[in-house]
């Protein structure tokens, strides 16, 4: 899948714990199209057999960088005129569904049991949220991210017509 011209989509991972989550997240960017990955804190990076065996060589296609911390790089990307937006289920947060995004942007994916740290979230131009009908309060973040992300790629097509 070619990249969208002009509406560059970026997944920023903030202190994911599972190096699986990683490789699974890659492959989903991989298919979305989503333009770098930044690990940031203690994500794991590549070459790892963990993330691979979930990435299937997405970890290869897929640019990434690492920053140890996030707010400076948020912080950068503000400056660039990247939109941030953060995942998350908070009170206030948008429903993903129904949020306008503004290309380029870069969605925020937090802990797996922590979430996005306040201080981050503080940062972030928007918070939406994917509204949950069962008995969990979340999704895995892999997949939270994989249906978040396929929806930023739906709205970034539009934004490119």
């Amino acid at each position: 899948m070619p990249k969208v011209k002009n509406q560059p989509l970026y997944f920023i991972l903030q202190n994911i714990r599972s190096l699986y989550n990683v490789g699974s997240l890659f492959r989903s960017a991989d298919g979305l199209g989503v333009d770098k990955i930044f690990l940031c804190g203690y994500t794991g990076t590549p070459p790892r057999k963990e993330i691979s065996k979930t990435a299937l060589g997405a970890e290869t296609t897929v640019p990434w960088e690492h920053h140890h911390q996030t707010a400076r790089l948020i912080k950068q990307l503000k400056k660039d005129g990247v939109q941030i937006v953060a995942l998350e289920l908070t009170k206030g947060a948008v429903d993903l569904k129904t949020f306008k995004p503004k290309f380029p942007l870069a969605i925020i994916l937090g802990n797996e049991v922590l979430g996005i740290t306040p201080a981050i979230l503080k940062l972030a131009d928007a918070v939406v949220q994917i509204p949950m009908r069962g008995g969990k309060e979340s999704l895995n973040v892999s997949v939270a991210g994989g249906i978040a992300g396929y929806i930023l790629a739906a709205q970034r097509m539009k934004h490119d017509v």
